[in-house]
């Protein structure tokens, strides 16, 4: 667990928080909404840790009790709310975790904190009980929703949260943390930054990840023989991609960076700005076969890929969908 000053990105949100510190105005109840791995958890960690911290300031001093429990994940007035049901979060997780234990007065702390991962996964009912405690919270508790889509939250919900919207970071600011703090070599993390498209805890997760290069050769070895290869025998090889502990949409976008190379090669005839420069001579090789329209339209095919796959369409059904028109658009 660290605090504001180890996060990268978010400044504009890091500033609000730290203002509403410094001139005693933090709100009762907060939404902190952005994609996975986009660093919800990291802010929320870091504005919790600073409330309770004893010296008082806008950024946690780390040497504190309640600092160290905090880095323990043992500091009892931080409760981060738990669900058994994998995509679901009861009436009886909140009316538990949250509306009765909210009622205790803090342990050691000037608040109570309640953290609410996957906020989206709460049922109808859960989140009409957590209304009643957001509409009359005791003076020190504060609850804080994390959540990948706030618009699957009630409006009643929402309208008495303050909403923090989590925005991509730079690439050169994850490339910088990549590189100098991960010590990750320079073509790694550009790979990995172009993959992450502003998502931090992505960039991260495929940079550290030990098999990269592999993944990396899986993709670029699918992409460069995919028209000699039956629909079959790719489809096969995009469902063995769970053994390259990566997830589907993850590997989507690594195909789909590789196709904004032939785009750009194609355009401009800069090698510069490619990602896969050490493959220069495919994507030369797929520049001059694709037109524009057809590379378009794979881009676009990977899109409602990941849509389908999201709305939970049927898994081969979508791969041969997708597979279909990168054959037929790549000729």
């Amino acid at each position: 667990m660290a605090g504001f000053k180890e996060i990268v990105g978010h400044e504009q949100i890091i500033e609000h928080l730290q203002n509403a510190i410094k001139l005693d105005k933090v709100s009762h109840a907060y939404i902190f909404n952005g994609e996975s791995k986009s660093g919800k958890k990291l802010l929320a960690n870091a504005f919790a840790m600073t409330l309770q911290c004893e010296k008082g300031q806008s950024e946690p001093c780390m040497e504190c009790h309640s600092c160290k429990q905090s880095v323990s994940n043992n500091q009892p007035d931080i409760i981060w709310v738990t669900h058994e049901k994998p995509n679901s979060i009861g009436v009886n997780d909140i009316r538990e975790q949250v509306n009765s234990d909210i009622q205790i007065k803090p342990y050691s702390s000037p608040y109570k904190i309640y953290i609410i991962e996957d906020a989206e996964k709460m049922t109808t009912q859960a989140q009409n009980a957590l209304l009643k405690t957001i509409e009359e919270p005791p003076v020190y508790g504060i609850i804080i929703l994390l959540t990948n889509n706030a618009d699957e939250l009630l409006t009643t919900i929402t309208s008495r949260c303050v909403t923090l919207n989590l925005r991509a970071v730079k690439p050169s600011e994850i490339k910088r943390y990549l590189m100098e703090t991960l010590h990750v070599p320079d073509y790694q993390a550009n790979i990995s930054v172009a993959f992450a498209q502003g998502n931090v805890g992505k960039a991260i997760q495929l940079a550290s990840a030990d098999n990269f290069n592999h993944i990396k050769e899986e993709a670029i070895h699918l992409l460069k023989n995919i028209q000699e290869m039956e629909v079959h025998e790719v489809m096969e090889k995009i469902k063995g991609i769970h053994d390259l502990r990566i997830e589907i949409n993850d590997y989507f976008d690594i195909i789909m960076i590789w196709y904004r190379d032939v785009l750009l090669f194609k355009a401009t005839r800069e090698v510069d700005r490619l990602v896969f420069k050490d493959e220069l001579n495919s994507i030369k090789k797929q520049a001059s076969k694709c037109s524009y329209d057809g590379i378009q339209n794979i881009l676009d095919a990977l899109e409602k890929a990941k849509q389908r796959l999201n709305a939970n369409v049927n898994f081969e059904l979508v791969i041969e969908l997708l597979l279909l028109t990168i054959k037929e658009s790549s000729k």
